[in-house]
């Protein structure tokens, strides 16, 4: 893969931050369409309680934050940032699909769901992000898709043994319009599979340790080299997997049943 996601959303538009819709249109483009199976990492959820978000990532405001089940690229996607004067760290809503200060539209951010961390630093849409723009981005679980027949693909939830929420390792942006509008946009970065993952795709989102929360957020590590520790496969003993049904095909769909473990004998069944 390079370093663009292959989510074919290259049409689409930006229409700037709308809480839990999908903010790219076309309209040769239904609503809600399937995933493009080659994106990686393209889906997640975060349903833990607000006062759990706020304490497990060391926030002094509270949180609001009404349960995903299924977050997919262009929705808005909570990220967590340091603040840059004060030790405070700041959660907030951006889109997904990082947008680079210097983009002359707003279209590249269909493209860039995910960076590889191998090269993020090398590349113009993620270098300056790499060095600069550093953030968390909260999740529950995050969902990939097995080839499992000639047109068919399983669903699989992946997340912590325990259910607890963890923190992708993301970049963000900020992107100003010929209007005057702000933007901010991020991505996911991305790394080998883990054994556990490994069945599934040939590469898995980079999930952070807790313990390395502030070094990955500190924003006078301004050398990409110094947090590269940060971005190996997380370990897969800490981790569980359990397919889901094919409802988590679509973005329109985004409830508890999106989550909830099924046989996959009758996932099939499921998708409308």
């Amino acid at each position: 893969m390079d370093d663009f996601s292959h989510n074919r959303l290259d049409q689409r538009y930006y229409s700037g931050p709308q809480n839990n819709v999908n903010v790219y249109s076309s309209p040769n483009t239904p609503h809600g369409a399937l995933l493009n199976w080659r994106s990686m990492c393209g889906r997640c959820r975060l349903t833990a309680r607000e006062r759990y978000i706020r304490d497990h990532f060391g926030l002094e405001d509270d949180v609001s934050w009404a349960p995903r089940w299924n977050i997919a690229p262009t929705q808005q996607i909570p990220i967590v940032r340091q603040d840059n004067k004060q030790p405070k760290r700041t959660f907030g809503l951006v889109g997904w699909g990082l947008i680079p200060y210097w983009a002359k539209d707003r279209s590249i951010g269909a493209k860039t769901i995910n960076a590889m961390s191998e090269t993020a630093a090398e590349k113009p849409a993620f270098r300056d992000a790499m060095s600069r723009r550093r953030c968390l981005i909260p999740a529950d679980a995050f969902y990939e898709w097995l080839r499992v027949g000639v047109k068919e693909k399983q669903p699989y939830s992946f997340g912590m043994i325990d259910d607890s929420v963890f923190a992708f390792a993301g970049l963000w942006d900020r992107w100003r319009d010929a209007r005057g509008e702000v933007l901010e946009t991020c991505t996911i970065l991305t790394t080998k599979p883990n054994s556990l993952v490994a069945d599934v795709h040939n590469r898995m989102p980079v999930i952070l340790r807790r313990e390395d929360y502030d070094l990955w957020l500190d924003p006078g590590v301004t050398n990409p080299t110094l947090v590269a520790e940060c971005l190996k496969p997380f370990h897969s003993g800490l981790m569980q997997k359990y397919p889901v049904s094919t409802r988590v095909n679509r973005a329109e769909n985004d409830g508890p049943d999106c989550a909830l473990e099924v046989p996959i004998a009758a996932t099939a069944q499921t998708l409308f």
